[in-house]
């Protein structure tokens, strides 16, 4: 039982961070973008929902978009950086990050903020729920539901929402400047402004994760966003590996949603069986090394065994 629990909380937290993983893939493979902003806009969309909330005791709603709206303007700045001052693509996510460190601490005026006794959105919910008494259940698995809920509509939303903007002619626009931006200049379409507007997307969405995950786990912190750009690159390399003869845009998405979910319950379980939290890190940067090279290796033993024939 405690076995399953840990899955099912496993699962909801790969809910909550699929949005993420969706930005992250925005920009790293729809770009072909390697952008660093995301570790500090998703802190940026955490501390500006925690302010919200626990600190002006405004609708949680309404401290999604603000997020979501902070994000986009941070990854505007990278693509300017980028693109009208010619700066590396790298060195500009990198820039944005050190710099919204310092404005994450002006947002909450503190490194960390908690939502205890504040109204989120999973506790707006949960009034309206029946008690753990009532049902007959844990309280725990109330709560995780909810999180798993509210994780569930919002990825399908942000799922049916791209699959949307990236069929438009902007959003096809922004594909084929990540495959060859060359080419699409020579058809006529500002390459500058396609960058910016993609990343600015893919920020805003990950300022947007990080808002969903400071309201689930009840608090924000300024240096939340810390590496997460690994577990979002996790959970797309184990979504591209489990489908890995997708070639619908919608069913990609919905191969990252299922790799976010998978990521973490392949750490919840490795956790229940030992493994210390300080080599996470470690044993993650393990995980996307081999998925992103498994492709590779199995090409490598086609073409050998295609020799051997």
């Amino acid at each position: 039982m405690d076995v399953l629990l840990s899955i099912y909380g496993a699962a909801s937290q790969g809910l909550t961070w699929t949005i993420f993983a969706l930005g992250v893939f925005i920009t790293f493979r729809i770009l072909n973008y390697a952008d660093l902003t995301c570790e500090g806009s998703f802190a940026l969309g955490g501390s500006i929902s925690a302010v919200f909330v626990a600190g002006l005791n405004l609708n949680p709603y309404l401290s999604l978009i603000i997020a979501l709206l902070g994000g986009m303007l941070a990854g505007m700045v990278t693509g300017l950086l980028h693109t009208k001052l010619k700066i590396p693509s790298i060195l500009s996510g990198i820039l944005t990050m050190f710099g919204l460190y310092s404005i994450n601490l002006r947002v909450m005026g503190q490194p960390n903020t908690s939502l205890m006794g504040s109204k989120s959105i999973i506790t707006t919910i949960r009034e309206k729920l029946p008690t753990a008494t009532e049902l007959g259940v844990k309280d725990i698995v109330i709560q995780t539901g909810v999180v798993l809920l509210v994780g569930l509509v919002f990825s399908l939303a942000v799922i049916v929402f791209l699959y949307w903007f990236f069929g438009t002619e902007i959003g096809s626009s922004i594909r084929a400047t990540g495959n060859n931006d060359v080419m699409v200049r020579a058809q006529g379409v500002n390459t500058d402004m396609t960058k910016i507007l993609g990343l600015s997307i893919g920020n805003g969405l990950i300022a947007l994760a990080g808002a969903l995950v400071t309201q689930t786990q009840g608090y924000a912190d300024v240096g939340m966003g810390q590496g997460v750009i690994v577990i979002g690159l996790a959970s797309i390399v184990i979504g591209e590996v489990v489908f890995f003869r997708a070639r619908n845009f919608a069913i990609k998405m919905l191969a990252i949603m299922c790799g976010s979910m998978i990521y973490r319950i392949i750490i919840a379980i490795i956790l229940r069986l030992g493994l210390k939290t300080n080599d996470m890190k470690l044993f993650t940067a393990i995980v996307v090394a081999a998925a992103l090279s498994l492709p590779s290796l199995i090409k490598g033993k086609k073409i050998v065994l295609s020799k051997e024939v």
